[in-house]
């Protein structure tokens, strides 16, 4: 537990001085976000405000799982490791996108091919190495162990693995379009991350699951990282993550529910980015098929700014909503707890 704190405190510290410093820095070079010009009008005052401060996000993350370790010696696990690569490997994807819209002065940055292909490159090399070197079993389950799973072949379950990995980093990509909106929702699902973590740690007779101990302190660092991002993130926003922050995030975020056993759960936890997600699916499918929008604009927390919301309702009401999914998901993996321990009750 005190490693836990140590984790959570030194990520947050460090996510607060560094953005600071990011945000003069990029200032200093002029590096600034490029709005879309479709997009609502209120956001054409956001164009030059600094981004990709999502590098002090991972670089909280980083420092402050490894200070939780030296602070008590707790082992380096495979899972630990393997969630720390994927989010480097998403955030530097990310990055070279960030930095093309930069440089070029435009709200898109990779074409869509070069960025589903790192992605592709990410998700499919955590799968396997998650299977190869974490050695979790080719079955798709809600919660690990529970009643409900499926045996696929390996090859099913590195796609799996892979779409769940990518499906994850462009939800919160896709939801990260408000100023705090992405990192107030994902201090939510890491915090209830945390939680679980430690609770399969001292429940290894129920889960038989190894490395979660190391899965929650990546996951309280990422909470503390993110925390303190927020602090200059929040309305009105002084830096944005940037496509730096969003994908690493979105990466870690799967990554760590597969390696703790939670594959189908994930879609109740992450429920706000699966109904943006969603809202995105909808109005292209809608527009292609039939030539009509069913919202006014894509992702979902634009229709509401057009509806006339203020962007800090639509922010404080999605967080509303984060939190309703994360108490769900909570509720969820307890009541399924109580049903494993029965299970092994002697």
């Amino acid at each position: 537990m005190i490693a836990i704190l140590v984790g959570s405190a030194a990520a947050f510290i460090v996510a607060v001085v560094i953005t600071n410093y990011l945000i003069k820095l990029l200032r200093t070079y002029k590096i600034g976000q490029q709005i879309r010009e479709d997009g609502p009008r209120r956001h054409v005052t956001k164009a030059g405000t600094p981004t990709m401060g999502g590098l002090a996000i991972i670089l909280g993350l980083v420092v402050g799982y490894f200070a939780a370790h030296a602070r008590l010696g707790v082992p380096i696990s495979t899972d630990g490791v393997l969630v720390l690569a994927v989010t480097l490997g998403a955030g530097a994807l990310g990055f070279v996108d960030d930095l093309i819209k930069v440089r070029q002065a435009r709200s898109l940055g990779l074409t869509k091919v070069a960025k589903i292909s790192g992605q592709v490159v990410v998700g499919v090399g955590f799968a396997l190495a998650a299977h190869y070197f974490a050695h979790l079993p080719t079955s798709i389950d809600f919660v690990r162990f529970s009643g409900f799973a499926m045996q696929v072949p390996t090859a099913v379950w590195v796609v799996f693995a892979a779409f769940v990995v990518i499906g994850s980093s462009n939800a919160v990509n896709l939801t990260d379009g408000l100023d705090g909106l992405a990192a107030g929702a994902v201090i939510f699902a890491f915090g209830c991350l945390t939680i679980i973590g430690y609770w399969q740690f001292r429940h290894q007779d129920v889960y038989h699951l190894t490395g979660t101990l190391d899965l929650a302190i990546v996951a309280v660092a990422m909470t503390g990282a993110t925390a303190g991002f927020l602090w200059w993130n929040a309305a009105p926003a002084k830096i944005f993550m940037g496509d730096t922050g969003s994908l690493a995030i979105g990466a870690a975020l799967g990554a760590t529910t597969l390696l703790m056993g939670l594959d189908l759960w994930l879609a109740v936890l992450a429920g706000l980015f699966v109904i943006v997600t969603l809202s995105v699916v909808i109005q292209v499918i809608s527009f292609r098929v039939f030539g009509r929008r069913v919202f006014r604009m894509a992702p979902l927390h634009h229709h509401f700014e057009l509806l006339g919301w203020p962007e800090t309702t639509v922010i404080v009401r999605f967080w509303m909503m984060a939190g309703i999914f994360t108490a769900l998901a909570l509720g969820l993996f307890y009541a399924d707890f109580l049903s494993l321990g029965q299970l092994v009750k002697p």
